[in-house]
C-alpha cells in the first residue's frame, strides 16, 4: 500500500458508500440516517492499478466537548492526521454548508493534500452545488456519484500523480536491508550516517513505558505529547536529530497492546503504522517498563524487530523509581536469555526517560548494534573459523551417512548473512545450525544482531557423474558386441 486516503466530511454526505466501493465489499453500514458511522474504518482500496488504504471516517460535527458527538470528531481530526490524502465530500445537491466551509478552513491547515468531491452529482440538481464548491478554496472539484460508481476516473486522475510520489517517498526513506557483500570492500563497508540519510531508529513497546517522553530526552525540546495517560501517541512521528555526533531519525511509534485488547479503529491503525516503522527501521529500541518488563507483547515486538532483521536494543525505562537496583538487573538479564535466546548478546540499558540517566549509555548502545549490523568477515577468515568448529564439534551423521561442511562465506550485511556450502543439507538438524550461529556472533563480536545462516548444496564437479558408461569400441569388438566405429 503506497499512501493512506481519509474520506471526511459532513455526515450524510455519502462517505461510507464511497469506502464500500473502493474497497469492493459492504464493510461499512450505510443509510440514509446520518451519524451511522462512529468509529474509523480501514480496508484496502483499489482504484484501476491503485493499491491504497482508505479510511472511513465519521461525520464531522461541530461539537468539540467531550460528548459523544465531539469524541467523533477527535477520531476524524486524528484519522486526518495521519492520512497522506484527505478527501473530503459535500453533498452536491444540498450545497455548501457553514459547516463545510468550517471544516474546509480545518483540512486546509491540517492536510497538505486534500482533494474536494461533490457527491450525488448525478442530474441537474447538483449543477448549483458544484458551482458553489468553488468557494471551498480547494481546487476544482470532482463529480462523483458513489452510489452509481460515476467521477472515479476523475479521482483516479487526481491520486495517480500524488501515488508517484508516496511511491518515491517510501523507496527513498526505505533503509537498505541484505546489502550483498562484496570481497574487494569486506573490511570498509559500512555506511556513515549523514543528516541527510540518517540512521533510522524505531522506538517501540506496549503503551505508557515512555516512549515520547525517552525521545523528548534526547532531542532536549518536549516536541511529542506525553502524559500519564496510556496511549497519548498514535501516529508514527518522525524526528530528525544529530545525537552527540550521530545523525539520526527517530520514529516515536504508538503502544503496542495484544492484540485481542486492540478494540478502537484508530488504535489498530496506531499499531499498524508502528510495525510499518520498524519495517522502515535500521535500528529497533524495545522500551520496557522497569515494574513489568518482559510481559508477552514486549516479546512479541521484539520478536517481530528480529524477524524483519533489524539491530534490536533492548531498554528498560523508569530505573530512577527501582530500589534494589542490582538485584533487578539480575533478573532482567537473567530473563532476557531465557525469553529471549533468538537476540542472545545484544544490548540490555537501563535508562530514565525523565531525568535522562543512562541516555548516554543507550546512544554508545545504537552506535554499537548498528555497526555490528553493518559487520564484514572475509571469506578467509570464515573458513580459517569453519575448520576449528568442524574439528570441536563434527556434524552429525543421520543414518550413517556424514553431512560434509566444504566451505563458507559472507553474502550479505545488514543484517550479517552467511552461507555455507554442504552435502545433505536436507538433513542438517536445526541444532548444529545454532551452534554454528552462536559461534560466528562470539569468535566475530557480533553480540544481539540477527544472522542468517544459510545451508546450500554444492553439486558434484565430476563431469562423468550421472552419464552412462560405455564400453570403448576396441574392447566392443574384442567382445563380440558391434564393429569398431570409423
Amino acid at each position: 500500500m503506497s499512501f493512506t486516503l481519509a474520506i471526511v466530511g459532513r455526515p450524510n454526505v455519502g462517505k461510507s458508500t464511497l469506502f464500500n466501493r473502493l474497497v469492493g465489499k459492504r464493510l461499512a453500514l450505510v443509510d440514509d440516517q446520518p451519524g451511522v458511522t462512529r468509529d474509523l474504518r480501514e480496508g484496502d482500496a483499489r482504484l484501476g492499478d491503485l493499491r491504497f488504504t482508505v479510511i472511513d471516517t465519521a461525520g464531522l460535527e461541530e461539537a468539540t466537548d467531550e460528548s459523544l458527538q465531539g469524541r467523533m470528531r477527535k477520531l476524524t481530526e486524528r484519522a486526518v492526521d495521519m492520512a497522506d490524502i484527505c478527501l473530503f465530500m459535500i453533498d452536491a445537491r444540498a450545497g455548501v454548508t457553514p459547516t463545510d466551509q468550517m471544516f474546509a478552513d480545518i483540512l486546509r491547515k491540517r492536510s497538505a493534500h486534500v482533494i474536494l468531491a461533490a457527491n450525488k452529482a448525478e442530474g441537474r440538481a447538483a449543477d448549483a452545488g458544484m458551482l458553489e464548491a468553488y468557494s471551498l478554496g480547494l481546487g476544482e472539484p470532482i463529480r462523483l456519484s458513489a452510489e452509481h460508481g460515476e467521477g472515479l476516473n476523475d479521482l483516479y486522475s487526481q491520486l495517480m500523480p500524488l501515488a508517484d510520489k508516496f511511491a518515491e517517498r517510501a523507496e527513498a526513506d526505505a533503509p537498505e536491508t541484505d546489502v550483498s557483500v562484496d570481497e574487494d570492500d569486506a573490511q570498509d563497508g559500512v555506511r556513515v550516517p549523514t543528516m541527510d540519510k540518517p540512521m533510522q531508529i524505531a522506538v517501540v513497546g506496549r503503551p505508557n513505558a515512555g516512549k515520547s517522553t525517552l525521545i523528548n530526552q534526547i532531542f532536549g525540546d518536549d516536541r511529542l505529547l506525553t502524559g500519564p495517560e496510556a496511549g497519548i501517541t498514535r501516529d508514527a512521528i518522525s524526528l530528525t536529530m544529530d545525537w552527540e555526533g550521530l545523525p539520526v531519525r527517530m520514529f516515536d511509534t504508538a503502544g503496542m497492546r495484544k492484540k485481542a485488547k486492540v478494540q478502537e479503529k484508530l488504535e489498530k491503525l496506531s499499531v499498524s503504522d508502528g510495525l510499518r516503522a520498524v519495517k522502515f527501521a535500521e535500528v529497533v529500541i524495545v522500551l520496557l517498563d522497569a515494574a513489568i518488563p518482559f510481559e508477552q507483547q514486549d516479546l512479541r515486538i521484539a520478536d517481530l524487530a528480529e524477524r524483519e532483521g533489524r539491530a534490536v536494543i533492548v531498554a528498560v525505562n523508569k530505573w530512577d523509581v527501582e530500589g534494589d537496583k542490582q538485584a533487578k538487573l539480575r533478573e532482567l538479564r537473567e530473563e532476557f536469555v531465557r525469553l529471549l535466546p533468538q537476540l542472545r548478546g545484544a544490548p540490555l540499558v537501563t535508562v530514565s526517560a525523565k531525568t535522562g540517566k543512562g541516555i548516554d549509555r543507550l546512544r554508545d548502545a545504537v552506535e554499537r548494534a548498528y555497526n555490528v549490523w553493518n559487520r564484514r568477515v572475509t571469506t578467509a577468515q570464515l573458513n580459517r573459523w569453519l575448520a576449528g568448529m568442524l574439528e570441536a564439534h563434527p556434524p552429525p551423521a543421520p543414518g550413517g551417512k556424514r553431512i560434509k561442511l566444504r566451505y563458507m562465506t559472507q553474502a550479505k550485511t545488514r543484517p550479517p548473512g552467511f552461507v555455507v556450502m554442504c552435502s545433505n543439507t536436507e538433513k542438517m538438524p536445526a541444532s548444529y545450525s545454532r551452534y554454528l550461529v552462536n559461534g560466528l556472533r562470539e569468535d566475530f563480536d557480533m553480540p544481539g544482531t540477527p544472522i542468517r545462516l544459510h545451508m546450500r548444496s554444492q553439486s558434484d564437479q565430476n563431469p562423468y557423474k550421472g552419464k552412462k558408461k560405455s564400453t570403448p569400441s576396441r574392447l566392443r569388438k574384442h567382445l563380440g558386441k558391434g564393429p569398431v566405429d570409423k
